[in-house]
């Protein structure tokens, strides 16, 4: 199976994220990025809830404060939201439970997102007198608009799957229980897809927004001619000129 899926487990702190579940996770995500055999991620989760967000009790009990506490948290965190943001492959979270917090940060740092039609995103960060982190408010304004951003960071009302759809917050709802399954279905169709392509594609997607446009312009130049020298390019464009569907393989 060309697809890997990377589980929380931290069930009893309904997947807090504390300074060992990072650790762990960027090491496996790092792990992925470089395995040629892994040709999508899947981001799930064990038990009731996707993630609870950051682990305020964790961060309450460090010796240091709360503030500094909280301060290597984001900066964890932070490198795991880069490592998906920067993996070559389609990362998909699929959501069943609440996902809150650093959670809901998370989800949306992902590439695609597949919610259980039971399940709930809740930004949670204001509620607490926090800001948000892990990426949130650079992924929040560019998928439903700054005015709904900041509707949402202000009153903080749970968003249930069939409004998080119509935000375009989510790519697909699933029934209650199967998130992980779609997930996996979807991340299987992807692996059939140019690889080396959607690489470049999400690459150039992403620094979209900061990039000035001639530089965006000779970064796609740069990157149609470097998919054109990949193999999967190669084949792409015979199959075309062949009239026969590609057949894609390249890492």
């Amino acid at each position: 199976d060309p697809v890997v899926e990377l589980k929380l487990n931290r069930t009893k702190a309904f997947n807090a994220l504390d300074d060992e579940l990072l650790e762990t996770f960027l090491s496996r995500l790092q792990e992925t990025a470089f395995d040629e055999s892994v040709r999508g991620v899947v981001i799930s989760a064990e038990g009731k809830a996707f993630c609870a967000g950051g682990d305020l009790r964790w961060s309450s009990n460090q010796s240091t404060g709360v503030p500094a506490a909280l301060h290597k948290l984001a900066g964890c965190f932070h490198q795991c939201v880069l490592e998906i943001r920067r993996m070559p492959k389609p990362v998909i979270a699929a959501i069943d439970g609440v996902a809150a917090g650093g959670g809901f940060s998370l989800a949306l740092a992902c590439d695609f997102r597949v919610m259980s039609e039971s399940a709930v995103l809740l930004q949670a960060y204001t509620s607490s007198g926090l800001s948000m982190d892990g990426s949130g408010t650079y992924s929040l304004p560019r998928l439903v608009g700054l005015a709904k951003a900041l509707e949402i960071a202000a009153f903080d009302e749970p968003i249930p799957a069939d409004k998080a759809l119509e935000w375009g917050m989510i790519t697909k709802t699933a029934p209650p229980g199967h998130a992980l399954e779609e997930a996996l279905f979807m991340a299987r169709q992807l692996a059939q897809k140019a690889l080396y392509s959607f690489a470049w594609s999400k690459r150039l997607l992403t620094d979209s927004f900061h990039t000035p446009y001639e530089m965006q312009m000779d970064l796609e130049r740069k990157g149609i001619a470097d998919c054109a020298a990949h193999p999967d390019g190669q084949e792409g464009i015979r199959a075309f000129m062949e009239k026969r569907k590609p057949e894609f393989g390249g890492s």
